[in-house]
C-alpha cells in the first residue's frame, strides 16, 4: 500500500511538473559579458558567495574585475563550508542586506552555489526560515539576479532547482527544491578548475555521472532529459579520466563542465533517487564529501535495482561505448556497473565507506527514506529494511 501511494504521488507530481516554470540558465561568454550584464541590470553592489580555498588562491579576481568593470562594488562572503550550513546562509544574507546588494554571484563548487541559492530563497521568502522552505515548491517567488560560476565539474548546482543545506546543530542535511532557485545565468571558465586536486576532479566527475544515471533510470524523464543524460554519460566516459590524469587538460575540463551542466539539467527536471537520498544522510551526519559518497554508493544501488533498470542501463552502456544494440541487456548492464567500479578504482576512490557507525544506520535509513519517498521517481522503491540493508552493504 505504501509503495502504491508513492507511485500515485510521483505520477501526480510528474503530470503537474509540466506546468512549472522550468528554465535553463543563459550561458555567459566570459567575464566581459558578466560585466555588461551587471551594468545593464544596474547592479551597483554585488554579493560574491565563495569559499576561502578560492579566495586564498585569488581565483575570485576575474569576478571582482568584472564587477569593477561594471562600475559596481563587490561584497565577498567566503566562509562557505564544504557542506553549506544554515549559519553560512544567514551570515551571507546579513551581508547582502547590510551592503544593499542587488545581485548574487556564486563562485565555487556546489557548496558555494547552494549557499548563494539559500540566500536567494530567503530574500524571495523574507518571512520563511530555511527549514520552512525544505522540500519541493516552497519558494515560488523570484529571487534576485543570480549568476553561478562553477569551479568544479560535477554538482550541476549551476543549472538545478536544488539547494542543499545542513543544520549544524542537528547534522541534518536537507534539500530545498524549486524552479525559482535555478540560476539566471552561468559562466563556465575551465581555467578555474585547473588547480582542482585530482581527488576532487574524480569525485565531482562521478557526482555528475550519478546525476545523469539517476535521471535516466527514473520514471519522470522527458525526451530532453533523456537526451541530456545520454550526452552527459558519453562525455564523462570520454573525458573524466583524462581530466583526472592531467589537471591542465583544458579540453577535458571544458568537456566535463559541459557534462556537469547537461547532467544537472537532466536531474533538475527528472529528479535523482535513492543514491542521493543515502548520500545526503551520510554527508549531513559525518561531513563526508557528497561526490565521494555518490561515487561509492552508485554501483551498489544499481545492482540492487536488478532487472528494473536493464533497459535504461543498456542505453547508457551504449552511450559509454561499452555495448552496442546487439548486446544483451543483462550483459550491457553488467558492463556499465563494472565500468563505474573500475573508474572509481583507477581514480583512487574506495570501494566502501569507512566511518559509518552501526548504531547510526537506523537514523540514516530514516533520513534517506524521508527524502526519497514519496517524491523521487526511482525504478525500485525502498522501504526501511531495504535502506538499512544498503547502508550495511556500503560500510567498510
Amino acid at each position: 500500500m505504501y509503495k502504491t501511494y508513492c507511485r500515485i504521488y510521483q505520477k501526480a507530481f510528474k503530470a503537474g511538473a509540466v506546468f512549472l516554470p522550468w528554465r535553463r540558465p543563459k550561458r555567459l561568454g566570459g567575464y566581459s559579458a558578466l560585466a555588461n550584464l551587471l551594468s545593464d541590470k544596474n547592479c551597483d553592489s554585488v554579493l560574491v558567495v565563495t569559499d576561502k580555498g578560492l579566495t586564498s588562491r585569488d581565483l575570485h579576481e576575474g569576478v571582482i574585475g568584472a564587477i569593477r568593470q561594471a562600475g559596481a562594488c563587490s561584497v565577498i562572503y567566503d566562509n562557505t563550508a564544504q557542506n553549506p550550513t544554515i549559519d553560512n546562509v544567514d551570515e551571507a544574507l546579513a551581508l547582502y542586506r547590510a551592503k544593499g546588494c542587488k545581485a548574487i554571484v556564486a563562485l565555487g563548487g556546489g557548496s558555494a552555489i547552494d549557499c548563494g541559492k539559500g540566500v536567494g530563497a530567503r530574500l524571495a521568502r523574507k518571512n520563511k526560515t530555511l527549514h520552512q522552505l525544505r522540500g519541493p515548491l516552497k519558494v515560488w517567488l523570484k529571487m534576485p539576479l543570480f549568476i553561478a560560476i562553477p569551479t568544479t565539474a560535477g554538482s550541476g548546482s549551476e543549472v538545478s532547482v536544488a539547494a542543499l543545506v545542513t543544520d549544524s546543530r542537528t547534522n541534518d542535511k536537507f534539500a530545498i527544491n524549486d524552479p525559482a532557485l535555478i540560476p539566471h545565468y552561468v559562466l563556465h571558465d575551465p581555467h578555474l578548475t585547473v588547480g582542482l586536486p585530482a581527488e576532487l576532479t574524480a569525485t565531482t566527475g562521478m557526482d555528475a555521472l550519478c546525476h545523469a544515471v539517476e535521471a535516466y533510470i527514473g520514471n519522470s524523464n522527458t525526451c530532453r532529459t533523456q537526451m541530456d543524460a545520454i550526452k552527459a554519460v558519453r562525455i564523462i566516459f570520454g573525458n573524466l579520466y583524462d581530466a583526472y590524469l592531467d589537471g591542465h587538460n583544458i579540453k577535458a575540463r571544458a568537456n566535463m563542465q559541459k557534462a556537469a551542466y547537461l547532467a544537472g539539467a537532466a536531474f533538475t527536471r527528472a529528479y535523482v533517487g535513492n543514491i542521493h537520498a543515502m548520500s545526503h544522510a551520510i554527508s549531513g551526519l559525518y561531513g563526508t564529501p557528497h561526490g565521494l559518497v555518490n561515487a561509492v554508493i552508485m554501483p551498489y544501488i544499481l545492482d540492487a535495482y536488478g532487472s528494473a533498470i536493464h533497459k535504461p542501463l543498456k542505453d547508457l552502456a551504449i552511450a559509454a561505448s561499452l555495448a552496442d544494440s546487439s548486446t544483451p541487456k543483462v550483459v550491457a548492464t553488467r558492463r556499465f556497473i563494472d565500468a563505474i567500479r573500475d573508474m572509481n578504482s583507477k581514480m583512487g576512490i574506495q570501494e566502501k565507506l569507512s566511518g559509518i557507525n552501526t548504531e547510526d544506520i537506523p537514523k540514516l535509513a530514516k533520513h534517506a527514506l524521508r527524502e526519497a519517498n514519496p517524491l523521487y521517481p526511482v525504478p525500485v522503491i525502498f522501504d526501511y529494511d531495504d535502506m538499512v540493508k544498503m547502508f550495511h552493504q556500503i560500510r567498510s
